[in-house]
């Protein structure tokens, strides 16, 4: 009898999504032998278009943004290795306050149990050992983040799997850091607006409250070239301006918060297969 691989899903909201947050975890396990299972949720047709057209902008086509959001998705996945990509493809809601918010089909007006329901039955088929999505405020308070945190974990209640749940975030100390980055690589940008700044450093945690602290950083290359990939999204990735080798410094380890598991595994943890392997 073969012995099943660990499995890692993680549940994320738009093409994109997966490199940004989660992109160097899901490279650096598919290099180690674990099963790495990608859901995204909604098709990214609230994206940039070619040449940078803006959602509402006339020459904005959704449907040319979702074919061509998909084929960019799926480079990224060859490059961090996903062996099994999921699209729910509902319809991205745009930013909270949007018009798309309540457009028919997008995920934020999408009624949970549905989601879960569709979520529960990829969980059922590849029954992972670990489970990624972000917090319960979307990390910063996007609406299909924070659907799709929602739907992960109600999917999780309608299924006997018991894996280890992590949601994504970042240290605070990291996000001053950012700050400052952001700053030295704005190309002539003014001094940082006060509101800005304190809204920035309150997105993620205190380092003492996260629970997992994964270090990505010999998988540093093969995120950013995951996040290359999103070429019609450039505009919108400012990591992309910071060059490998920055890139890897800033953004080499990857940070969770652990809110179930049954491992009994001692935290502060530096892998999130901690106490199943």
């Amino acid at each position: 009898m073969v012995e099943r691989p660990l499995t890692l899903m993680a549940v994320h909201a738009h093409p994109d999504d997966e490199a940004t947050g989660t992109g160097g975890v899901l490279a650096r396990y598919a290099a180690e032998g674990i099963r790495t299972v990608l859901v995204t949720c909604t098709d990214g047709g609230c994206g940039d278009g070619p040449g940078g057209v803006k959602p509402g902008e006339p020459a904005h086509d959704p449907a040319a943004v979702v074919a061509m959001r998909r084929e960019e998705l799926e480079a990224s996945c060859e490059i961090l290795k996903v062996d099994h990509l999921e699209l729910l493809e509902y319809a991205d809601s745009g930013m909270m306050g949007w018009a798309a918010n309540d457009a028919p089909g997008s995920f934020w007006r999408t009624p949970v149990a549905e989601g879960a329901a569709r979520l529960a039955e990829l969980m059922r088929r590849h029954r992972p050992d670990v489970v990624v999505t972000y917090d319960e405020n979307g990390f910063y308070g996007h609406p299909d983040h924070i659907q799709a945190n929602r739907i992960t974990m109600a999917a999780l209640e309608l299924t006997d799997l018991t894996p280890k749940v992590y949601w994504t975030t970042a240290p605070r100390s990291m996000m001053q850091r950012f700050g400052e980055v952001m700053q030295e690589f704005g190309e002539g940008r003014p001094e940082p607006d006060p509101a800005e700044t304190a809204a920035l450093a309150e997105i993620g945690l205190p380092d003492e409250e996260i629970t997992t602290w994964v270090d990505t950083t010999a998988f540093g290359g093969q995120k950013f070239d995951a996040l290359a990939a999103h070429a019609s999204q450039g505009e919108n990735i400012f990591f992309l301006k910071m060059g490998k080798e920055r890139f890897t410094e800033l953004m080499g380890v990857e940070t969770f918060v652990r809110v179930r598991d049954t491992t009994g595994a001692t935290t502060p943890e530096n892998d999130l297969f901690a106490g199943l392997r």
